[in-house]
């Protein structure tokens, strides 16, 4: 399996048998280069321009609600929650996505504005890769996501959702999620293979968008 930092809060994650799932593409104002391409499945964690921009993008089907659903023999799992701490009275709803592909479990949570409780967390199951926003202002920050990755345990971290010189909105960087994680491992490239057991718990991996 191979996952590709798009930037911003979006993943290209490709399976052994060429299965392809593009997770949050956004348009062209949020900085990055946009995804042009063909995929089998779009997720959507929620419906802003950061997050969800398709119109260059060719697909079989797209996932933006809750449930558990086949898409193209691939396990979805579409888990609501909120882009908020007051349950989306200020910015909304939010769809946390678990995906199963090559058998690891990634899971994308979105713009998730609070910490999920111990039910939400029990809720999401053993996962293998985490996907977490880090980046403040418009989900939890720095700290909070440290603390719910924790509790999550996973066996390696992504972080998404922050600031970079590409972006061209404000959010924190990565500093204050690596001092509480204490740990984080630069790729150097903005794809990362998974052909093994995994093993450990809360490994960070720091994915270069380039």
């Amino acid at each position: 399996m191979e996952i590709t930092w798009l930037g911003h809060s979006s993943f290209l994650v490709e399976d052994s048998k060429g299965r392809k799932v593009l997770m949050d593409p956004f348009d062209e104002s949020v900085g990055y280069p946009i995804f042009q391409g063909e995929v089998d499945i779009v997720t959507i964690s929620h419906y802003h321009f950061d997050h969800s921009y398709t119109e260059k993008v060719k697909f079989n089907h797209i996932a933006d609600k809750a449930g558990f659903f086949y898409l193209c023999d691939i396990p979805v799992a579409g888990i609501p929650s909120y882009h908020d701490k007051m349950q989306g009275a200020k910015r909304g709803e939010n769809m946390i996505f678990i995906i199963e592909m090559d058998g690891y479990r990634i899971c994308h949570l979105g713009d998730l504005g609070y910490i999920l409780s111990e039910d939400e967390v029990k809720s999401l199951g053993k996962i293998d890769v985490l996907l977490i926003p880090i980046g403040g202002n418009y989900t939890i920050n720095g700290k909070e996501a440290s603390e719910l990755a924790k509790h999550i345990d996973s066996h390696i971290i992504i972080p998404m959702h922050y600031s970079t010189a590409a972006l061209s909105f404000q959010l924190d960087g990565l500093e204050d999620f690596l001092t509480h994680m204490k740990n984080g491992e630069k790729i150097g490239l903005n794809k990362l293979s998974i052909n093994e057991k995994l093993i450990g718990e809360n490994q960070v991996k720091i994915l270069n968008y380039k």
